[in-house]
């Protein structure tokens, strides 16, 4: 059985579609998916009105109490889950990873992760230049202007060690093999 960790921080952009995925690729295989939240990943979940939501939907999840606690990174390097998924990932995750600061939770899964062998795959959202539709939490549209030095960190992440950067939700269906 293929074990999944997956990280979430605090973007509201884009996380309804990720999560409406993992629901699906969860209730489609037997594929184990561990879900740990930064503290702002919690605050974006609840303002999403989705904390109700990920407690009945992945009931085995955990939250930032620290860098390293729940204890994550250990179990990641040594193979205990085949991959690590963070989705979305926040420019500020993002420019965490990319400049080697790794002090909360997912910044911290991600460096120590990045150690071993078990495959990084994050989905950034400030990754096209311009701007970009994305949903408030009241479901309306809205538009967002990316900043260039957080699309310079998404490109800076595409180059670093065992880390595949996604363009869109629908790719973790494809790294795992499954249609949509």
């Amino acid at each position: 059985m293929k074990r999944i960790a997956w990280g979430i921080t605090g973007s509201g952009d884009l996380i309804r579609e990720t999560y409406e995925i993992l629901v699906d690729i969860k209730k489609q295989t037997n594929i184990e998916i561990m879900v740990f939240l930064s503290k702002e990943g919690e605050t974006v979940m609840k303002w999403y009105r989705m904390w109700d939501d990920i407690q009945r939907d992945f009931p085995n999840f955990k939250t930032d109490a620290g860098p390293n606690s729940p204890f994550i990174a250990g179990p990641l390097q040594v193979g205990h889950y085949d991959m690590l998924l963070v989705a979305p990932a926040t420019a500020n995750s993002v420019a965490k990873i990319v400049h080697g600061i790794a002090d909360t939770l997912v910044t911290n899964v991600v460096a120590q992760t990045a150690k071993g062998d078990t495959p990084i795959y994050i989905l950034p959202v400030d990754q096209v230049r311009g701007t970009v539709k994305t949903y408030a939490p009241s479901g309306r549209e809205m538009d967002l202007k990316m900043r260039e030095v957080d699309v310079k960190n998404s490109e800076a992440l595409k180059e670093m060690e065992n880390i595949t950067v996604l363009k869109d939700p629908d790719e973790i269906y494809n790294i795992l093999g499954l249609k949509k």
